[in-house]
């Protein structure tokens, strides 16, 4: 059964990664941003399901929502600072998590609903913003996912060689401050690297390696809170789009929360618009 499900997540893989890069390295921003459209608009019918919406036609009312506050912020030319309620609500959740409790939920959690158009525009509009920001939009996106991955693969074989201390075992019993520590450690080490190789000087170096601890820190926060919603309706996976995988926001539960700070410390530090 596991390889089973070990070569079903490999042939997911196969086409999912090159899709993608191809998808972010080939679309002028315009396209670029109605395919990450169609990957929201995909999750948003699974955070339907999580907060309780159980019928189709109102799974569908939310898809549209989301795809017309899409369009709301293509339309007026939102700019990338508008994805600072987004920061603050990850900050908060990141504080709140420690108190969460896992109850079973019954029926639809509006506040939960309406959240979900905070969570998945925000980071529609931090990956549209890094990709038509500069020339080096697409590599931007890019390295951000690739810096996700790392995280995640540090953190599983940190975790499973010297993991411990359980970060937050109620949420996700497999997560362990060790592997957090390793995945910070990671991707410090790639981003100091990555900042020699384009010259930054030691200033800009120690800037990118901040802003990589701190979105991979809150990288982690988003999948937790997914993970909380799950448990909370007593599903392993948000939904069976990606075989081996779950639901598509199981693989973007990460960057909900990563790319809003992200695209956010990009502009602060003067690289991006």
């Amino acid at each position: 059964m596991a390889g089973d499900a070990l070569r079903a997540r490999l042939r997911t893989s196969a086409w999912l990664v090159p899709g993608f890069v191809a998808g972010v390295l080939l679309l002028p921003t315009s396209l670029f941003a109605g395919f990450i459209a169609a990957i929201v608009m995909l999750a948003a019918w699974e955070w339907a399901a999580l907060v309780g919406v159980d019928t189709t036609p109102a799974r569908l009312a939310m898809i549209a929502v989301v795809a017309l506050t899409l369009l709301l912020l293509w339309g007026i030319g939102a700019p990338a600072l508008a994805l600072l309620p987004a920061l603050l609500w990850w900050l908060g959740c990141a504080a709140a998590l420690p108190r969460l409790r896992v109850q079973p939920a019954a029926g639809i959690d509006w506040g939960l609903l309406a959240l979900g158009l905070l969570v998945l525009a925000a980071p529609w509009l931090a990956l549209v913003r890094l990709h038509g920001g500069s020339d080096d939009g697409p590599m931007l996106v890019l390295g951000l996912v690739a810096m996700i991955v790392l995280a995640d693969s540090a953190a599983y074989f940190i975790g499973r060689r010297f993991g411990r201390h359980k970060l937050m075992p109620r949420l996700s019993p497999g997560k362990t401050w060790e592997g957090l520590a390793g995945a910070l450690v990671a991707v410090a080490l790639a981003l100091v690297l990555a900042g020699w190789g384009l010259g930054l000087a030691v200033a800009g170096q120690a800037l990118l390696v901040l802003l990589g601890v701190i979105t991979v820190a809150l990288s982690v926060v988003g999948d937790l809170f997914e993970s909380w919603l799950k448990r909370r309706r007593g599903v392993k996976d948000s939904g069976t789009l990606l075989p081996g995988h779950g639901g598509v926001l199981d693989r973007i539960d990460s960057i909900t929360a990563a790319a809003p700070v992200f695209a956010l410390g990009f502009i602060w530090l003067g690289l991006a618009q």
